[in-house]
């Protein structure tokens, strides 16, 4: 959503010179109301962990690496479905209105998601319990992609993608995820494949029939962080960028 600038009107004196004799007279000036395009800022500089930090405190986890311009999740030293010394990343910033863009890629069999409206406190163990996931997944690998709602782009859990457009496993894939005043849309490589509206009584009901159904927190928070999953699998993510709405 464009931000208008507010229209001016202001009155100028201006002399008006005739037959060399001057006349001033008051002009009423109205601009005309300009439309302002919300910026796009960086949430990634390519070279380090600025602006993030390890869900529940404390610096990024070893695992999490910078790589070739890439946040790289190293996940050689496994521990149970998540790695050692790893653990899930939010930005330090929370986000309200906003359009999220981002690029992903995951290892053969792998999982992660992009998780959104985190709320971060000691109440809440993972960014899962309160924020919503934009399904990372190789759909031809892991199990999880025997669900229809868990497959790569789907919000996950509740809604399943309108068509598949993710590409084969390796290769990088483009998610847009744009929230607005409860409106939802997610893109997986320019395709709208998720639309909804958050925070009405649909909405309710489509988390009381989720996995997420007796977390009181999960979906209700309209304001919060981003967060990049450990799902204890070889993931990358570039070009990580937000606009404010």
């Amino acid at each position: 959503m464009k931000k208008p600038m507010f229209a001016a009107m202001f009155a100028a004196s201006i002399a008006f010179s005739c037959g060399g004799t001057q006349e001033v007279r008051e002009v009423t000036i109205q601009a005309e109301e300009i439309e302002v395009e919300p910026e796009w800022t960086s949430l990634f500089d390519g070279e380090s962990f600025d602006g993030w930090k390890k869900y529940g405190g404390g610096e990024v986890g070893k695992a999490w690496k910078v790589q070739n311009g890439t946040i790289y999740l190293d996940a050689t030293n496994k521990a149970d479905w998540q790695t050692g010394d790893g653990g899930d990343i939010v930005t330090e910033e929370e986000f309200e209105n906003f359009h999220l863009k981002l690029e992903w890629k995951i290892a053969e069999n792998g999982n992660s998601g992009i998780i959104f409206f985190v709320h971060e406190s000691d109440e809440y163990s993972y960014p899962w319990n309160t924020g919503m996931e934009m399904q990372v997944l190789d759909n031809d690998g892991h199990p999880d992609a025997k669900i229809t709602t868990h497959r790569a782009g789907d919000l996950y859990d509740l809604i399943e993608s309108s068509e598949e457009t993710v590409k084969e496993v390796g290769e990088w894939n483009l998610a847009e995820i744009i929230a607005d005043n409860g409106h939802l849309e997610l893109h997986l490589n320019g395709v709208k494949v998720v639309e909804t509206t958050m925070w009405t009584p649909e909405w309710e009901e489509l988390i009381a029939g989720s996995k997420f159904k007796n977390m009181p927190g999960f979906g209700t928070f309209k304001k919060g962080k981003i967060a990049l999953q450990d799902h204890g699998d070889e993931v990358w993510f570039r070009n990580i960028e937000i606009k404010k709405l």
